[in-house]
C-alpha cells in the first residue's frame, strides 16, 4: 500500500489509496474482532424499561475486566484530572484520589455514555468495513469516510497495541521467540496507515 492521495478541495476531496489483498483481509480481519468485542460488550448491558420511555439508553456501569475492551472504553471521570479537586478542598484519602462519590460519579457516567460511545465505534466500523473492498483495490473515501476511517483505525490500533504491551521501550523488532514479533509489524503498519490518512486530511 502507498500512502494515502487527496484529490480535490473542500467537501469534494476524496482519498485515494490502494490496498493489497492481504492488506484488505488483515484490515478487516483486525477490525471485525474489535466490532465482535464491543457488540458483546454492549449485549452485556442490563434491559432497562425506562429507556424505552426516556429514550435514553443504560450500559454497564463497571469498567471492563478484559484490558483491550478498558482501553477502548476508558473511565469517563477520573478525579486525579478534576480541576476542581485540590488539597484546599479537604479531601483525604491516602493519596488514592478516588472515594464513594467518585466511584458513584463514575459509574452513573459510564452507563449513560458508554452504549453511545459503543455505537459512534461501531457506526465508524461499518463505514469503514461498507467502503473496504473484500479482496483489495483501489480505496476512494469521502471525507466523513475518512474521519471514520481514522477512528476505526485508531481503535484497532489501540486493541493490537494493549494485546501485544507495546511501550515506548520496545524496539522496532522482537527477537523472532517472542510470540509477538509476527504481529507487532502490523501495529506498526496500522500507526503508518493512520499517520498517511491524517497527514492528507489536514492538509
Amino acid at each position: 500500500m502507498r500512502a494515502w492521495k487527496r484529490h480535490g478541495r473542500g467537501e469534494r476531496a476524496r482519498f485515494v489509496a490502494t490496498l493489497d489483498p492481504p492488506e484488505a483481509s488483515v484490515l478487516r480481519g483486525l477490525v471485525g474482532q474489535v466490532d465482535d468485542m464491543l457488540s458483546g460488550r454492549s449485549a452485556a448491558s442490563p434491559s432497562d424499561e425506562l429507556s424505552a420511555l426516556t429514550g435514553i439508553r443504560t450500559g454497564l456501569s463497571t469498567p471492563p475486566e478484559d484490558p483491550v475492551l478498558a482501553r477502548l472504553l476508558p473511565e469517563f471521570h477520573r478525579p486525579d484530572a478534576d480541576p476542581g479537586r485540590d488539597a484546599d478542598e479537604g479531601h483525604d484519602d491516602g493519596g488514592a484520589g478516588t472515594g464513594p462519590d467518585d466511584a458513584a460519579l463514575a459509574a452513573a457516567l459510564r452507563s449513560v455514555r458508554e452504549p453511545e460511545l459503543i455505537e459512534a465505534k461501531r457506526d465508524a466500523i461499518a463505514t469503514m468495513l461498507t467502503s473496504l473492498p473484500t479482496g483489495g483495490g483501489r480505496v476512494e473515501l469521502t471525507v466523513p469516510q475518512a474521519e471514520a476511517w481514522l477512528s476505526a483505525v485508531n481503535d484497532v490500533r489501540l486493541a493490537l497495541g494493549t494485546a501485544l504491551e507495546v511501550s515506548e521501550d520496545m524496539p522496532e523488532q522482537l527477537p523472532p521467540d517472542d510470540p509477538r514479533a509476527d504481529h507487532l509489524p502490523v501495529y506498526h503498519w496500522l500507526t503508518w496507515l493512520q499517520d498517511s490518512l491524517v497527514t492528507v486530511l489536514m492538509r
